[in-house]
C-alpha cells in the first residue's frame, strides 16, 4: 500500500483493539496503577474540535502509561441531566431521555472513530437510574452525617424556565437558556454545608502542587478567607423591634470615613419597612428582579432609597449616619448590612456621588499627592499609605497593619470583635426541573420531611410527563408525587425538586472505579484506583466543578465511601486551551452580519475571501469555535476526509496544550501530508533489499544517535505535557530517516528508526503506528509493546560543533572530537575554507580557542 488509506486502516485497528480488550481496565497488584480522566462531556449529540483536543491529550497519556507497564483506567461517561434536554423536549415534542440517549449513541460512535483508548465497559450516563440511585444513597448518608441542611435562601429565579439558577447561569442579568430577566426569590432549599469545610478546603490548596497556579488562585479567591470586624450601630432614630444594626467589615481601618450605612433589600429591616412604605416596597421588588451574582451587581447602576432612619457612629455618638437600602448588597454575605466609605470603595463612591453623600479621605498616598476626583483610592493592602483619619495616631502604614490595629482598638473599646469569615456560601442543590436526580425525601403532614428508605431507591423519574407549560413537570404529574411516608406509612408527597447537575459531576470519578457496584463505591476498588492521577479539562470549570468535587470527596470519606487517601480526588490537573478559528460574514440589507461556515468561504492566495457566487466576505478575528458565529469545524468531516490520526496529530502539534490552537485548513492538510510521508518511508523501506549484518558506519550511527535522543525527548514531552515539543522531535527524526543515505547499515538503521517511530507516534497517531508496526513485521499490537528506552551510550555526545569567528563575527563552524587537543583544533580551523579565504595566504594575528565553546581568528 504505497498510499496510506485511513478509511480502511483506522476501522481495522479499532476492531483489533476491541477484540483484544486492550483498554479494559483491571486491577493488577503487580503493576503501578494510573488513572487518567478527562472531564466527561454533555451529550449534545455532536463532537467539536475542543473535544478532540481534550480527549487526545488524555489518550496520549493513557497510551503512554499503558506502554510503560501501568494498569491504566481511562473511562468514559456522560454528564446527561440538565435543562438543555428539557428545552429540546419542548421544541421537538420528545422525551428528554430519548433525546439524550440518541445523542449519546451518536457521540459514542464519533468518539470511537477517533480511536481513543477508552474503557467502554465502564460507561454510564448520569441519567441512568443505576447511577442516580446511588447518588440518592449518597444524599441520604450525607444527610444523616449532618452535611446537608434545608433552609430559606434568596436565590436567582428564572420566571420563564421557573427554576433556580446558579450565579454562573445568569448572564447580563438574564437566564442562560430562557433569556428572561432573573429575579431574586426566597425559597426553602436543600444545601450542602460546604461552608463548614471552607477553611480546610482553602488550606489544602497549598498541597495541590501539580495544579495550575491560576486555578489554585481562583479557588482561593472564591473561598475568600478574610478577617474583619463585626460590630453594631445603635439606631438614633429607628423602628420598633430593631435596636441595633449589625455590620461586618473587612476594612475597619476606614471607619472614620463612613458617610452612610446601607442594608440589602432582603434584610429583615428592609422587609419590615416595605410593609409601611410603598416606595420602599416598589424599590425592593425591583431589586429582586436582579440576579444575585457579583457580576450582575457590579454591572448594575448603584441605586438606593433613604429609609429615613439614622444610626450613630460607634466612635462618636454625635455623629449620625443615614440608613439606606442599596441594590448592591446581598443578604448572604456578612450580615446583609454595611457602612459606606466612598473615598476608598468605588461602589460606595458611585453611590455617594449619585445621592450627594459626603466623601472623606481616611488615607492618602504615602509619597504625597491627592487621589483622582471620581475614582476611589483603593491601594493594595500591602501598600504603605498615609493615614490622615486613623483609629489612632496619624502615620504611614500598610492597610494590613491598619486593619489589625483597628480591630485591636475596637475590641479594647468594646465596639466589636475580630471575626474570620469566608466568601464561600453553602451549595444550594435544589432545582425546580424534571430532568435531574430526584431528591429522595418525602413530605409528611405528621412527620415532616422524612428521608426515603434506601431499599426504595432509586426514586425514578416518571416517563409519562408533558412539557406543555414551563416549570417542573413533576409538580403536575397526576400520580408521581403520591407515596407513603417511610416513617409512619400515611399518605405523603415526594419532594419534586431535583438536584443541581453539579452534584452529578462531583463524584462520577469515584463511580468509575466500580461502576456496576450495588453501593456508590467499592471501597477496595476505590483504594486501588483513586486518586485520579491526571485530570484534564477546561479552565471554565476551575472553580465550581473542582471545588464541589473536592467537597464531595471529603463528604464521601466521612460517610465511608472513599478512603482517607482520596480526600483530595485529583492529584494533577491540566487545563487545556481552546480550539479557535477565523470568523466569516457578509452583511445583510440592515447592516447586520450574516455568519458563514468555513466550508462556505473560498480563500484566495492573496488572502481574499469570497462566497462561491463571488460575494466578498469579511474575515473576522480568530476566536473560540462557536455555533453562533459558525466558525466551527466538524471533527466527523475531518475524520472522513483525512482520518482520525490527522486530527489528533494536528491538535497535538500546533501549539502548547495550555494555549489556544488555531485550526486552519492548511494546517490540517500539512498534518495529513506529513503522515502520508511517514507511510511512504515505510513503503520504500519494504521495497528495498533486506539489510545484511555489518558494522554501522558514520551515517547509521548518526541516525541511531538521533533515534535515541528522540526517545528521550518524546518521553520527557509526554511526562511534562509538552506534546507539541515531542511532535517537533518526531518531525526531526522523520526528516533524518528520509535523508539518510548509505548501504545496508543505513537501511538497517532506518528500519530500526521506523519501528521506533511507530512506537513513539503510537500515543498520537495510533492507527498509523499499528499499520507501520505490522508492515515491519512487529509482533502483536504496537499498543501492547513496552515503551522504548533510550540507550544512554547514544546520548553521550562525543563530538562538538565549534563556531568560528573572524574578527568577532561568526563566519563558519567545524565539528571536532569532544576531547580534541588544542593544536588539533587550531589545525582544523586553519584548514577551513572560509578561514583560508579570509587570511588570503597570510597568518592570523591571534588564534583563540575556547575548548568546547568557540574559536576566534583575529586577522
Amino acid at each position: 500500500m504505497s498510499r496510506y488509506n485511513a478509511r480502511v486502516v483506522e476501522p481495522k485497528w479499532q476492531a483489533a483493539w476491541k477484540e483484544a480488550g486492550v483498554f479494559e481496565a483491571s486491577e493488577d497488584r503487580e503493576k503501578p496503577k494510573y488513572y487518567v480522566l478527562e472531564m466527561f462531556p454533555y451529550p449534545s449529540g455532536k463532537l467539536h474540535m475542543g473535544h478532540v483536543r481534550n480527549y487526545t491529550m488524555g489518550d496520549v497519556v493513557a497510551r503512554y502509561k499503558l506502554s510503560t507497564g501501568h494498569a491504566v483506567l481511562h473511562p468514559m461517561g456522560w454528564d446527561a441531566f440538565g435543562l438543555p434536554a428539557e428545552n429540546a423536549a419542548m421544541e421537538r415534542k420528545v422525551h428528554p431521555g430519548d433525546w439524550t440517549y440518541e445523542n449519546i449513541d451518536a457521540m459514542r460512535a464519533q468518539f470511537q472513530s477517533l480511536g481513543f483508548s477508552l474503557d467502554w465497559t465502564r460507561e454510564f450516563a448520569t441519567c441512568d437510574p443505576e447511577y442516580y440511585g446511588q447518588q440518592q444513597a449518597l444524599f441520604l448518608d450525607m444527610l444523616e452525617a449532618g452535611l446537608i441542611t434545608r433552609k430559606n435562601a434568596v436565590v436567582n429565579w428564572d420566571p420563564v424556565d421557573m427554576t433556580v439558577l446558579a450565579n454562573e447561569q445568569v448572564e447580563d442579568g438574564k437566564g442562560w437558556r430562557s433569556g428572561a430577566m432573573v429575579e431574586r426569590k426566597e425559597l426553602t432549599q436543600w444545601f450542602f454545608k460546604i461552608s463548614d469545610e471552607a477553611d480546610e478546603l482553602l488550606t489544602a490548596i497549598d498541597g495541590l502542587k501539580d495544579w495550575p497556579e491560576k486555578v489554585r488562585l481562583m479557588q482561593s479567591n472564591w473561598i475568600g478567607k478574610s478577617r474583619g470586624l463585626q460590630f453594631s450601630f445603635d439606631f438614633a432614630s429607628g423602628m420598633d423591634g430593631f435596636e441595633q444594626l449589625e455590620v461586618y467589615t473587612t476594612r475597619p481601618d476606614t471607619l472614620m470615613g463612613a458617610s452612610f450605612a446601607a442594608i440589602s433589600p432582603d434584610h429583615p429591616l428592609a422587609k419590615a419597612l416595605e410593609a409601611q412604605r410603598d416606595d420602599i416596597k416598589a424599590f425592593n421588588e425591583e431589586c429582586r428582579r436582579t440576579g444575585t451574582s457579583e457580576e450582575a451587581l457590579e454591572k448594575a447602576e448603584k441605586r438606593g432609597i433613604d429609609t429615613g432612619l439614622t444610626v450613630t457612629h460607634p466612635l462618636d455618638p454625635e455623629w449620625e449616619l443615614p440608613v439606606w437600602i442599596a441594590n448592591f448588597i446581598l443578604m448572604d454575605y456578612g450580615t446583609g448590612a454595611i457602612f459606606g466609605c466612598p473615598a476608598h470603595d468605588q461602589r460606595d463612591l458611585d453611590f455617594a456621588r449619585k445621592y450627594d453623600l459626603p466623601v472623606q479621605d481616611v488615607y492618602l498616598p504615602a509619597e504625597g499627592g491627592e487621589p483622582v476626583e471620581n475614582e476611589a483610592y483603593v491601594p493594595l493592602k500591602t501598600e504603605a499609605v498615609r493615614y490622615v483619619r486613623p483609629l489612632g495616631a496619624v502615620r504611614t502604614m500598610t492597610g494590613e497593619e491598619a486593619v489589625n490595629e483597628a480591630i485591636d482598638y475596637c475590641e479594647t473599646q468594646g465596639i466589636g470583635h475580630g471575626v474570620t469569615k469566608f466568601r464561600l456560601r453553602d451549595w444550594g442543590l435544589s432545582r425546580q426541573r424534571y430532568w435531574g436526580c430526584p431528591i429522595p425525601v418525602v413530605h409528611c403532614d405528621d412527620c415532616g420531611v422524612v428521608p426515603e428508605k434506601k431499599e426504595n431507591l432509586p426514586v425514578e423519574l416518571p416517563k409519562d410527563v408533558t412539557f406543555d407549560r414551563p416549570g417542573n413537570a413533576l409538580d403536575w404529574h397526576p400520580t408521581w408525587r403520591d407515596t407513603a411516608c417511610p416513617s409512619c406509612g400515611k399518605p405523603a408527597k415526594r419532594e419534586t425538586d431535583t438536584m443541581d447537575t453539579f452534584v452529578d459531576s462531583s463524584w462520577y470519578f469515584a463511580r468509575f472505579t466500580a461502576p456496576r457496584n450495588e453501593t456508590p463505591t467499592d471501597l477496595d476498588a476505590a483504594k486501588y484506583w483513586m486518586n485520579v492521577d491526571q485530570y484534564i479539562g477546561g479552565v471554565e470549570h476551575a472553580i465550581l466543578h473542582l471545588l464541589y468535587s473536592r467537597f464531595f470527596a471529603r463528604a464521601m470519606v466521612k460517610t465511608g465511601h472513599l478512603p482517607e487517601s482520596a480526600v483530595e480526588p485529583f492529584d494533577a490537573l491540566f487545563t487545556q486551551g481552546m480550539v479557535t478559528h477565523e470568523t466569516y460574514n457578509t452583511v445583510d440589507a440592515n447592516g447586520r452580519p450574516v455568519w458563514l461556515t468555513p466550508d462556505e468561504v473560498v480563500r484566495g492566495e492573496d488572502g481574499s475571501a469570497r462566497t462561491e457566487d463571488g460575494t466578498d466576505v469579511i474575515v473576522g478575528p480568530v476566536i473560540k469555535m462557536s455555533k453562533s458565529k459558525k466558525n466551527t469545524v466538524d471533527p466527523v468531516e475531518i475524520v472522513d476526509k483525512y482520518g482520525a490520526d490527522t486530527a489528533r496529530w494536528f491538535v497535538m502539534s500546533d501549539s502548547p496544550p495550555e494555549r489556544d490552537v488555531e485550526w486552519t485548513a492548511a494546517g490540517a492538510d500539512a498534518a495529513w501530508k506529513h503522515l502520508q510521508r511517514v507511510w511512504r518511508l515505510v513503503a520504500e523501506l519494504e521495497e528495498a533489499a533486506p539489510a545484511v549484518d555489518e558494522k554501522d558506519g558514520e551515517a547509521a550511527i548518526a541516525l541511531r544517535r538521533l533515534m535515541h535522543r528522540t526517545i528521550a525527548d518524546v518521553t520527557h514531552s509526554i511526562e511534562t505535557f509538552s506534546f507539541n515539543k515531542g511532535v517537533a522531535k518526531l518531525y526531526e527524526l522523520t526528516n533524518a530517516i528520509a535523508k539518510a543515505k548509505g548501504g545496508a547499515d543505513v537501511s538497517r538503521a532506518k528500519r530500526d528508526a521506523l519501528i521506533c517511530l511507530s512506537q513513539l507516534m503510537q500515543p498520537m497517531t495510533p492507527h498509523l503506528a499499528e499499520e507501520i508496526w505490522s508492515a515491519l513485521d512487529g509482533d502483536g499490537l504496537v499498543v501492547n509493546q513496552p515503551w522504548p528506552v533510550a540507550d544512554e551510550a547514544y546520548l553521550v555526545e562525543d563530538t562538538v560543533l565549534l563556531p568560528i569567528q573572524i574578527n568577532g563575527k561568526k563566519k563558519s563552524e567545524i565539528t571536532v572530537a569532544k576531547d580534541a587537543a588544542k593544536a588539533d583544533i587550531e589545525a582544523l580551523v586553519l584548514a577551513d575554507e572560509t578561514v583560508q579565504k579570509a587570511l588570503d595566504g597570510g597568518s592570523p594575528k591571534k588564534l583563540i580557542v575556547v575548548p568546547g565553546r568557540i574559536v576566534n581568528v583575529v586577522i
